[in-house]
């Protein structure tokens, strides 16, 4: 395995620091952030959020991580973000290989390097990372002294597109995985490293939910589709599933967040308060892949919050999940939160609110520390029709009360989320968002009795992911995208009463194709990923570095061999009967619960939140042996009773 000395090379890097934009990312030592002796370690991981540090460092998947690590006797994991193209080309002038923030050490010296990824457009900052660090591009091409390259991260549901250039995947939640593997790094270290490499990850794949994707071959049909997904050898399981924690009170992490030196897209401190989502919005890739919904208790967000602010000087706490105003207790949160750091003037964030789960008790506790900013809410189709379809009950209603309430309390600004492009959409289903947002204005105008209030509307491409029973829709082309979207800014724009007060933001088609690709790809896809690669392609999650005709050049190129082209990954309609490159990756979900759904999708039928009503046989519970927790708890969370810098055991809750 790597080397057991890892010099810094930080005396080379510090000389090209003043020549890059925003040096302070590459330094490390940020508040609560730790270095280990090498040499008192027997395992070492190093993270990465193949990403710029000011989106990869608040990102909690990878702190969270880092910090289980860290606290076990004899591991050690540190952090490396992807570095900007000034520094990379400097970087490779100058010999300094890809390094972590932590202690500078080259990260090809460590025994595994962990990607976490949110989103499949970081696959091209990956190569870059493995070239930089010395690593051959392919897991074939690995020796001993190469780390092993492990995905994680909502994105790794669907490894297939980055099958040849990692070595091990692991799909679910994080925390326990990473302890499992690392006890069998270690065994295996400490036995010599018996059967080299090859013995390590079969060691892991034999567990059954580490997914070795060399230890499987990919057999396909005539005209492209895949035969089967098959064990190349005995003792690897047929299916490999995910991991789901189930006590959040027992993982209270990040107990001491990180505070980053350079500034980030997050500046504040924030708890996870549940896991799932059970709403089943059908387009919603993450709500059906963290089933079942787990909340965390009152007490254990108090006591996370509590410390958490403690360990950073944070003035923000962002209460996280995918649907905060769901957790059961959620009012009583927000109350005893306010009320604690009422004189500190803490502010408190829900990232977005359902319409339906939003009142104004709940919004001013919220606010009443921090500023009012402004509301976002998310309908995410523009008319009742397309709600039905993707399973998102809100009514227009329901939406121009919220709002109306919002407005007349003393709100002035509000941000609707669409998607476009969802499946059986028409030009008159998006056309109403208009209709949406001038009603919005009216109703805001009349009851705030103000011109002075803003609404904007703010779109994104719809993308099918696998696991959701959206898998198997046509995603719609760019150009019709950008054409259907043309139509709704011009009739926002041609409204002369309330054009003026509604604000339009919109991404267009193309990079939502290029996400569709990725996300649904299979192993052919990875020659697209390293063509674009090999091109110069970096940072496609930002828009001044994404290049749709690189991608589609890229594609062109290697995709003919195979028989395939863009179009057949993403346009084009799925069946029941084709197997799906993830269909062997088991994500709880039940194949014919999916197609059920997909089927009542197109029937425009409803289905309702299985957390409070009959179980819907998705799959999860009973195949995963969990169930959703709900805290319930009963507690209310009291203000402190005693001063500040008292020992965290003397609080009254």
């Amino acid at each position: 395995m790597p080397a057991e000395v890892a010099a810094s090379v930080f005396p080379q890097l510090e000389a090209l620091l003043p020549h890059v934009q925003k040096p302070i990312q590459y330094v490390g030592g940020e508040l609560n952030s730790t270095v280990k002796p090498w040499e008192s370690c027997d395992v070492r991981w190093a993270l990465m959020y193949p990403d710029a540090y000011e989106v990869g460092l608040p990102n909690q998947g990878v702190m969270i991580l880092y910090e289980v690590l860290n606290e076990q006797e004899g591991v050690l994991a540190e952090r490396t973000y992807s570095v900007w193209p000034d520094l990379e080309a400097l970087m490779r002038e100058h010999a300094v290989p890809q390094f972590t923030v932590d202690s500078h050490r080259p990260v090809k010296a460590f025994d595994v390097l962990g990607l976490s990824f949110s989103t499949e457009l970081g696959y091209t900052n990956m190569l870059t990372a493995l070239d930089l660090a010395g690593i051959p591009l392919e897991s074939k091409d690995r020796g001993l002294d190469d780390p092993i390259v492990l995905a994680g991260g909502h994105a790794a549901f669907n490894p297939e597109p980055i099958a040849d250039f990692i070595d091990a995947a692991i799909i679910g939640d994080g925390e326990q995985a990473v302890l499992d593997m690392t006890k069998i790094i270690r065994e295996w270290k400490a036995e010599g490293c018996p059967g080299g490499r090859e013995e390590v990850l079969f060691r892991l794949a034999r567990t059954g939910s580490v997914y070795i994707p060399a230890f499987y071959d990919v057999e396909y049909l005539p005209d492209g589709r895949i035969a089967r997904v098959v064990p190349n050898r005995s003792g690897v399981p047929w299916r490999v599933s995910k991991h789901t924690v189930m006590d959040l009170d027992e993982w209270p992490y990040p107990k001491q967040p990180l505070v980053p030196l350079a500034e980030t897209v997050h500046e504040r401190m924030s708890v996870e308060i549940f896991r799932g989502c059970t709403r089943g919005c059908r387009f919603c890739q993450a709500g059906m892949i963290t089933r079942p919904v787990r909340e965390r208790s009152i007490t254990g967000i108090g006591e996370m919050v509590e410390k958490g602010l403690k360990a950073t000087g944070f003035e923000e706490v962002g209460l996280l999940s995918l649907s905060s105003a769901d957790h059961s207790e959620i009012g009583d949160i927000a109350k005893g939160l306010a009320d604690r750091y009422e004189e500190d003037k803490i502010g408190l964030s829900l990232p977005s609110t359902r319409v339906d789960a939003f009142n104004v008790d709940l919004a001013n506790e919220l606010t009443r520390n921090g500023r009012r900013s402004g509301l976002t809410f998310a309908p995410e189709g523009g008319s009742e029709r397309m709600r039905k379809v993707i399973n998102k009950m809100v009514s227009e209603e329901d939406l121009i009360r919220t709002v109306a309430t919002a407005y007349g309390n003393g709100w002035r600004q509000v941000k609707l989320y669409f998607m476009c492009g969802l499946p059986t959409e028409t030009d008159e289903d998006v056309l109403q968002i208009a209709d949406m947002a001038t009603k919005v204005i009216a109703k805001g105008r009349e009851v705030s009795r103000s011109n002075d209030i803003r609404c904007t509307v703010s779109i994104g491409g719809f993308v099918p992911k696998p696991h959701t029973p959206f898998q198997w829709a046509p995603q719609l082309s760019a150009e019709e995208t950008d054409a259907r979207l043309e139509k709704l800014r011009d009739k926002i724009r041609g409204d002369k009463k309330y054009g003026r007060s509604i604000g339009f933001r919109y991404h267009d088609g193309k990079p939502g194709i290029v996400e569709g690709l990725l996300s649904r790809g299979d192993r052919r896809v990875g020659a697209v990923i390293r063509a674009v690669y090999e091109d110069g392609g970096r940072f496609d999650g930002w828009r001044e570095h994404f290049s749709y005709e690189r991608w589609m050049a890229c594609a062109d190129k290697t995709l003919p061999a195979f028989g395939v082209d863009v179009d057949w990954y993403t346009t084009r309609e799925k069946t029941y009967e084709e197997v799906l490159p993830w269909d062997h990756l088991d994500s709880g979900l039940d194949k014919d619960w999916l197609w059920e759904d997909w089927q009542d999708a197109l029937d425009e039928t409803e289905v309702e939140d299985c957390r409070w009503t009959p179980c819907f046989d998705c799959g999860v519970c009973p195949q995963m042996d969990t169930w959703p927790q709900v805290s319930n708890s009963g507690k209310k969370l009291l203000p402190l009773t005693v001063k500040k810098d008292a020992p965290t055991s003397d609080h009254a809750h």
